[in-house]
């Protein structure tokens, strides 16, 4: 038996002091034990963060929560995710023998207090205490009450010195992430995996005047029309022209591939996959008659609301993607496809914790099926542009150079990569557009960068 399985294990150079017995009214506990349960179900069980945080659906050790601790259980689990591995490789290094497999639950607690002493504005002695009482609530915890105890109370100490160590020797991510990314980008590798460890900015998509709200707001202008702000420090509904439909949050690559199409304005267009809508609405601002089709009724209704915030009319059909029938075809079909979600790596850190290879070889087949469908719905002449969210050519590149050997008759139609001023390596050769985080450098990494994406538009006679 270990030293941490009989609960004699100790922090190195750390005290045994058990803390003071479990306050189940100590304020700040809730939250704390929140973000445990919520980081082990991420971690262990490979749950959506998205899914858990769901104001409505999300987690009941979350929704039960006032806003302020809700926003702190985000920002604890935000970080404690972009950190893991490093939280991880600190806190084995502090102990004397390694924590044993079985001690799930204590490792949640120990990363849950890293984070906040590490990465967030929370005293110290605040997240050590908290820590402590929520071990000794834990039946079992409680005998690890003092390893909590002095491991945290010197990760705090020492943070300063050996953070930055670390920092430069754990890799950021599991190692399957990171072989995919070195692979796909050689070039670039260094300068995305590290881009992935920073919150991003906000990007907005405004029905008009770009320039005057982004004086508003205190943003800037970006070549694609949108908006971009830091992160502002309560929600974004609380932000000027929100209530008004006045825009929409929608980063920036992901507004490109509504902009593909040649022309928009008294077509008819079915946007596949809709949800939550943000490509929607660009279709329907832009003056097409837009059907929005989403397989799941509660997305869909989501979408609706968004859309009357806006102000935008919209036909909207519970469908899947490959059930959807018309006979009289469309225009032009959007198809953002569902994907690995690895280029939204900054906005949702749990990607690499609960996708994998072997997810995005699925997908990619998910992909082809869906977009061998989306062919059919395109009336001769009309254009057809496939989109996704995955930094992996399985699921872009390689994907669609697949599905044109197979269909002949359909051609690349190359973007002009004079559209979008600074993101002109975002154009391949073959005139798709395969955005990645590292583009967009800026000197404050808070307005750096941009979702990973590939957006390709297709043609046929």
């Amino acid at each position: 038996m270990t030293g941490a399985e009989s609960g004699r294990s100790r922090a190195r150079g750390g005290s045994r002091h058990s803390g003071s017995p479990a306050d189940p009214l100590k304020p700040g506990l809730a939250a704390r034990v929140a973000a445990t349960r919520l980081l082990a179900a991420v971690t262990e069980s490979q749950a959506s963060l998205d899914g858990l945080l769901d104001p409505v659906g999300g987690n009941p050790a979350f929704t039960g929560l006032g806003d302020q601790d809700r926003l702190l259980v985000r920002a604890i689990l935000l970080s404690a995710l972009r950190h893991l591995q490093l939280i991880d490789a600190y806190i084995d290094q502090m102990v004397d023998n390694p924590l044993p497999d079985g001690a799930k639950a204590l490792r949640q607690v120990l990363r849950v207090g890293a984070a906040q002493i590490l990465f967030l504005d929370v005293p110290d002695r605040a997240a050590v205490d908290l820590a402590v009482t929520q071990a000794n609530a834990d039946p079992r915890n409680r005998r690890f009450a003092g390893l909590v105890n002095a491991l945290l109370r010197r990760m705090g100490r020492e943070k300063e010195s050996r953070l930055p160590v670390l920092m430069a020797e754990i890799a950021a991510f599991p190692s399957w992430f990171e072989s995919r990314i070195h692979a796909s980008y050689p070039g670039d590798a260094a300068a995305i995996l590290s881009i992935l460890s920073e919150p991003p900015a906000i990007d907005l998509t405004v029905k008009s005047d770009a320039q005057g709200w982004a004086e508003r707001l205190g943003g800037v202008v970006l070549s694609t029309g949108s908006v971009r702000i830091a992160r502002p420090e309560g929600p974004v509904s609380g932000l000027p022209g929100y209530n008004e439909g006045a825009w929409w949050v929608q980063d920036t690559a992901a507004s490109l591939p509504a902009q593909m199409f040649s022309r928009l304005e008294g077509l008819e267009i079915v946007d596949l996959c809709a949800a939550p809508g943000g490509k929607t609405a660009q279709l329907a601002l832009a003056g097409a008659r837009v059907t929005a089709c989403d397989q799941s009724a509660n997305r869909l209704e989501r979408l609706r609301g968004n859309l009357t915030r806006l102000g935008l009319d919209v036909a909207t059909q519970l469908s899947r993607a490959q059930d959807l029938i018309a006979p009289e075809g469309f225009d032009g079909v959007l198809l953002d496809a569902p994907c690995s979600s690895t280029g939204t790596v900054r906005r949702h850190p749990d990607i690499p914790y609960t996708k994998s290879h072997d997810d995005i070889v699925r997908l990619a087949r998910v992909q082809r099926d869906l977009l061998d469908h989306a062919a059919g719905l395109v009336r001769p002449g009309g254009e057809l542009v496939f989109s996704n969210c995955s930094l992996d050519p399985m699921e872009g590149e390689e994907m669609v150079a697949g599905f044109l050997a197979d269909h002949p008759a359909w051609r690349i139609k190359p973007v002009d990569a004079s559209r979008w001023p600074g993101l002109e390596s975002a154009v391949t050769a073959a005139g798709e557009i395969r955005t990645h985080p590292a583009m967009l450098a800026h000197d404050d990494l808070r307005l750096a960068g941009l979702d990973g994406f590939y957006a390709v538009l297709l043609t046929r006679p």
